[in-house]
This record gives C-alpha cells, structure tokens and sequence, in this order.
C-alpha cells in the first residue's frame, strides 16, 4: 500500500502540559466509511540549560564523567551514542528501563596538550 501524499491532511494539535511525565492521548476520526484510532504519547523531561562539561588532565591520562541519562517515558531505551572529537571515547550503546537513571561514562584521553 503506498500512499500519494496529496491525500494527506495535516491535524495540527497543541500540546500545553503542566509537568514533566508522560502523557497518553488516543484521537478518534470518524467518517461514513472508515474508524481510525491514532494513540499519542508525548514525553516530557524537566527543562534542561545546556550543559558544559570542562575536562582537565595531563596529557595520556584519562578523566571519566559519568553522565545521567533519565527514561520517564513508558517503554525501555536502547541508545546509541556517536562521539566526535579526538580523545572522546564511551560504550556506543546505552540501555535505560522504564523509570530508571543509567549513567554513561564518557572518556576524554588527551594525546597532547590541547
């Protein structure tokens, strides 16, 4: 089945939540042929400023700091991690359960002074 996207109709919604959490919402659209239930779950964190994280080692010595990920939405998280930058390492998978806090270490080794 492939759809023509001439036939799609845009269903604008606002969202304005209250709290961080996870919230379910089921759309129903009725027509003379056709029932269709749309499920939405909208997963809101805590407002979060950027972050900066300053590293300071002598060269060839490694600083691990263990960043917290947080899962507040419903389903497990499998994550995949790219790093860039030279002397950045960490695991390029992370795993968070329903509810948890998982922490990924990140590595910063400097070959030089920079």
């Amino acid at each position: 089945l492939f759809l023509d996207r001439s036939d799609a109709v845009e269903l604008p919604i606002k969202f304005i939540p209250r709290h961080a959490g996870c919230y379910h919402c089921q759309i129903l659209l009725k027509s003379s042929c056709d029932v269709r239930v749309y499920e939405i779950e909208c997963v809101v964190n805590r407002d979060h400023a950027e972050a900066e994280l300053e590293f300071l080692t002598p060269a060839y010595q490694a600083v691990i700091q263990d960043i917290p990920v947080s899962n507040m939405s419903s389903q497990d998280w499998k994550l995949e991690a790219i790093l860039e930058g030279q002397g950045f390492y960490g695991p390029p998978l992370l795993h968070v359960g329903l509810g948890e806090t998982a922490l990924y270490p990140l590595m910063f080794k400097p070959i030089a002074e920079c």
